[in-house]
C-alpha cells in the first residue's frame, strides 16, 4: 500500500480517522485514515500519497508532491 496514490472520500484531520479510496486487488477499497504527521488536514476529493500501512485496514497519508499531480 505504501507509494499509492489514493483518493479522500471522508475528511482527514488531527484527532479524526478519515478514509481513503484506493485501488485495492483489482478493484477499490476504503480505508481508515489519518495525517502522517498528525497535524495536517486533507479535503474529500484531495489526491493523497500513503506513506505507510498498518494491517489490516489503516493508512498515513501526506500531501502529494507535485512531481505525481495530474495535470489536465
Amino acid at each position: 500500500m505504501t507509494g499509492r496514490i489514493g483518493r479522500v472520500s471522508g475528511r482527514i484531520g488531527p484527532g479524526t480517522i478519515g478514509e481513503v479510496m484506493l485501488s485495492y486487488r483489482g478493484g477499490t477499497a476504503a480505508f481508515h485514515a489519518h495525517p502522517f504527521d498528525g497535524v495536517s488536514g486533507f479535503a474529500v476529493g484531495d489526491e493523497v500519497l500513503v506513506i505507510y500501512f498498518d494491517p489490516p485496514q489503516t493508512v498515513y497519508v501526506d500531501e502529494l508532491p507535485d512531481v505525481l499531480r495530474h495535470t489536465g
